[in-house]
């Protein structure tokens, strides 16, 4: 998590003064310092959605002007972020507002006139911490979504499949609807893996992800559970026929031919389906039918879908 210099210099800062030759100024003694993303404005009124708009690693804030003073500014941008880090520097002529401006928001304060290095240096300290911790809510947010997502496909992988399977079965069970489970299993996906290696393999289940999500509805869940084998929630549904119609969708969209390593190549697949209240009220009876009717679809063929509980739809 070490910043480089570049990562300070290329820090986008935001200078706020009604004084337009105190703006020019503080832009050029930054610029001699090495600052390359400076941005100004004379207008407090614009600064709240100006930050919105461009999220600014540090803001240069006078607090005495005209029409919307230092503080309310302040007291605006906690009002749109109040549980954001709000990276101000305050810039005043009045010593005796420092305990104000601190309690109002800002994270330091410098008096004027100001000697350039001791201001160069406050913003480079700011600038630090701000862009550490932008760096590591980056990386929370980058941890999230790999512990619920497949790190291959990008879907959702079985965790968060889990909950949303739980969720649809509450409000199914609430709005006295119906609601699906597609289990799915790739056939001759090993071939696959045996002719063009593990990579072509890949390959082949990011073209077969991308197919699925294209083709179940917005509201529908595709996850990978692992290997060649996908799952799919399918909320409010209208009626059990409706699962059996999206299964035989399904089957017709990964039939189509895949391009891997400048060969065209088919694989088929084999679908089980369960359908809530009919197969299963609870999720583990809900997957436990899926899965059996997956078993009956890969013992008859294969390049079909079964229901819970029916030799053949």
């Amino acid at each position: 998590m070490l910043l480089t210099i570049a990562d300070i210099s290329n820090a986008s800062i935001l200078i706020v003064d009604d004084q337009k030759t105190s703006v020019d100024l503080l832009e050029e003694l930054l610029r001699g310092a090495g600052f390359q993303c400076i941005a100004t404005t004379t207008e407090p009124h614009t600064v709240c959605a100006l930050h919105q708009n461009h999220q600014y690693d540090l803001i240069l804030l006078d607090l005495q002007m005209p029409g919307m003073d230092g503080f309310e500014v302040m007291q605006s941008i906690r009002e749109t972020e109040p549980a954001g880090y709000t990276p101000i520097l305050v810039i005043t002529g009045h010593q005796n507002q420092k305990l104000r401006a601190l309690a109002s928001g800002a994270k330091d304060f410098i008096v004027k006139p100001f000697d350039l290095v001791e201001l160069t240096m406050r913003i480079r300290n700011m600038l630090e911490v701000r862009l550490l911790y932008k760096r590591l809510d980056q990386q929370n947010q980058a941890l999230k979504s790999l512990a619920l997502h497949d790190e291959l496909t990008g879907l959702p992988n079985r965790r968060l499949l889990m909950d949303r399977l739980a969720l649809a079965i509450a409000h199914a069970r609430r709005s006295q609807r119906t609601m699906a489970v597609m289990f799915i299993d790739l056939d001759g996906f090993k071939q696959i893996n045996d002719t063009f290696g593990h990579d072509g393999g890949d390959d082949l289940l990011c073209q077969v992800a991308h197919r699925l999500v294209a083709t179940v509805r917005q509201e529908d869940t595709v996850a990978r559970l692992g290997g060649d084998e996908f799952m799919i929630a399918l909320p409010e549904l209208s009626h059990a026929d409706d699962a059996a119609e999206l299964g035989a969708t399904v089957i017709q969209a990964i039939s189509k031919p895949y391009r891997i390593q400048d060969q065209d190549v088919r694989v088929t697949a084999s679908i089980g389906l369960s359908v809530y209240p009919i197969h299963g009220e609870n999720l583990e009876t809900l997957m436990k039918s899926a899965d059996l009717a997956l078993y009956e679809a890969k013992h008859s063929g294969k390049n079909d879908y079964r229901m819970s509980g029916s030799a053949e739809l």
